[in-house]
């Protein structure tokens, strides 16, 4: 029986809320992530997880509270609320600022994937030759798909119902981006155009899919957690490295056509990384060396933001357990 949380403890899951919400506001970012350094990552797949028969049977048999209890239902209100509200205010604000000042806005978030890396890899209690694979399958799984240009899309319900139970499992695992997923699937711009007529069909069948594939991946990932904690951890840190390929801020337009990347017909530019020096600073303005300077002091922001919030949830979890 999990105890009941107060009103301050509520709203720090609000805030962590908001924080993994902001991050998957931005495709190539893990709202996982931030779930894991906040600390409360393995709370919510084994919550996730705790949506089962079983919980139908305590609905059915003993009623609304205990299946509450069980499916640890204040958790999922406080965190779900957060996500919405950031979600809601930060889209905009956040879009905006990747139209206007890419390179500022990427900066900082490669500095939090950078702070993912250090945190994470410190957890890991002991390393084997099993642990270092684990790294290496998983740096380089996230770097092929940081990689990957999407040419194709798929409007089939059937398609749409696996986009949605693949893209829902990216966003709980920390390092890959859900939306980016969806992106490569070529599922993104035809799950959004449904959203915006209220396609219910199509919605149906994209939620299904996820509930179906978070349902499923939750389960795996408790059983990882629970009997291959330090080969799984390994394979995240992989994943958070390989992602640092698609939140490195410098990018140039590759060759002389563009690739359609959205299933809605929207074109975008194949882009390539490359070295500060070589930036063809177009958006942000005519003095690179300045540019250079100040996304060097974001990064190192982006950094200290997750650092800082690692050592503070770790201070509450420490006061907690006193």
């Amino acid at each position: 029986m999990r105890k009941e949380r107060s009103k301050k403890q509520l709203l720090g899951i609000t805030l962590r809320g908001m924080a993994i919400g902001a991050a998957d506001v931005v495709p190539g970012v893990s709202g996982g992530t931030i779930a894991f350094i906040s600390g409360i990552y393995e709370e919510l797949i084994h919550s996730i997880s705790s949506i089962n028969l079983k919980a139908l049977k305590i609905l059915r048999k003993e009623g609304i509270k205990p299946f509450w209890k069980h499916i640890n239902g204040t958790f999922f209100v406080a965190l779900l609320l957060g996500i919405a509200i950031s979600v809601l205010t930060l889209a905009n604000l956040v879009t905006y600022f990747l139209n206007e000042h890419p390179v500022m806005v990427w900066s900082f978030f490669f500095g939090l994937v950078l702070a993912s890396v250090y945190i994470i890899i410190r957890t890991i209690d002991k390393w084997s030759v099993f642990s270092v694979i684990s790294l290496m399958v998983g740096t380089a799984g996230a770097a092929y798909i940081a990689t990957l240009h999407v040419t194709a899309s798929g409007g089939d319900l059937w398609y749409i119902f696996v986009s949605g139970a693949i893209a829902i499992c990216a966003m709980i695992l920390p390092g890959i981006s859900g939306a980016f997923i969806l992106i490569l699937m070529g599922s993104y711009g035809i799950v959004m155009q449904g959203l915006k007529e209220l396609d219910w069909l199509l919605i149906s069948v994209f939620a299904s899919g996820c509930l179906v594939g978070i349902l499923s991946f939750s389960h795996l990932l408790k059983y990882l957690f629970a009997n291959f904690k330090n080969l799984l951890l390994a394979f995240l840190t992989g994943t958070l490295i390989g992602s640092l390929l698609k939140v490195w801020p410098w990018k140039n337009n590759f060759g002389d056509a563009p690739v359609v990347v959205h299933s809605d017909g929207r074109e975008e530019w194949m882009q390539v990384n490359v070295w500060p020096k070589d930036y063809l600073n177009i958006v942000d303005g005519a003095n690179s060396s300045a540019n250079i300077f100040y996304a060097v002091l974001l990064m190192i922001a982006g950094f200290m933001v997750i650092y800082t919030l690692e050592k503070v949830g770790t201070y509450i979890k420490n006061k907690n357990n006193a």
